[in-house]
């Protein structure tokens, strides 16, 4: 029990991180509208919405894994249903930011 959460717990900084290295713009983009762009398409691309919308998914992910792990440590019965609350979050914070950059153009 103790190995399972020490591993979600590593997950979860291991998404922290990433979450934050998107909020500051550095690294590599873990976005599909980048990653399946041409080389002339990420040229041109604004990339600050995509960063952001990552480094909040990550953000999410990161807390997804971490309560994961506190619910293994305190078998409580209450984490999980904010985990699933939590997921659903990130699923439409995804789909609907998603539409929200398609319409504004990713273009700089």
């Amino acid at each position: 029990m103790i190995v399972g959460a020490v591993i979600l717990f590593v997950i979860s900084a291991a998404a922290l991180v990433m979450s934050v290295l998107s909020f500051m713009e550095k690294g590599f983009l873990f976005n599909n509208a980048y990653i399946y762009a041409s080389k002339q398409e990420r040229k041109e691309m604004n990339k600050k919405p995509h960063y952001r919308q990552s480094a909040i998914v990550f953000l999410l992910i990161g807390l997804i894994f971490f309560l994961n792990g506190l619910d293994l440590l305190l078998n409580t019965s209450w984490i999980f249903y904010a985990v699933i609350g939590i997921v659903l979050s990130a699923v439409l914070f995804a789909i609907i930011s998603g539409i929200a950059i398609a319409k504004r153009g990713g273009k700089k």
